[in-house]
């Protein structure tokens, strides 16, 4: 189901993106980190040891308590769609997990963070996430039909 471009969804979008702008830029000026969700997560577990371990936890629950505080302030409820299919699960997260390894970070820290310090790497990055998943979702629905 696509949703319609209605004033609502359009002002509700670009609401969002300018907080995550205003967030990376905050956390950036403050701290010198990017704001890049696989870093975070991953460095939450061992074998990290540092004092950033509470801000990390910090911006993890943010991305669980955004929703929340949203449907709550707002009484829409956030419309998400997760497949049903446990392999299609373990090998999209697996698939994911690796891409973000393999390109050295995920679309929050090279999207966001790394096309904003017009970082080539990250502008590379970027564009390949953005063509495949273009591409999968072209698949997707159109030849597999999903």
């Amino acid at each position: 189901m696509v949703e319609s471009l209605s004033t609502e969804n359009i002002l509700a979008a670009a609401t969002g993106g300018v907080l995550i702008g205003i967030a990376a830029v905050l956390l950036m000026a403050m701290t010198g980190r990017i704001a890049g969700v696989s870093g975070f997560v991953s460095r939450l577990l061992p074998p990290y040891t540092d004092d950033a371990k509470a801000s990390r936890l910090a911006f993890v629950a943010g991305l669980v308590a955004a929703p929340l505080i949203y449907t709550a302030t707002t009484a829409n409820a956030v419309a998400i769609t997760v497949s049903n299919s446990a392999p299609l699960l373990v090998v999209g997260g697996l698939l994911v997990g690796f891409g973000a390894v393999r390109g050295g970070g995920c679309t929050s820290g090279h999207g966001v963070c790394g096309t904003a310090r017009l970082s080539p790497r990250s502008i590379v990055a970027t564009a390949v996430f953005m063509v495949t998943g273009i591409v999968t979702v072209f698949v997707m629905r159109h030849v597999i039909g999903a």
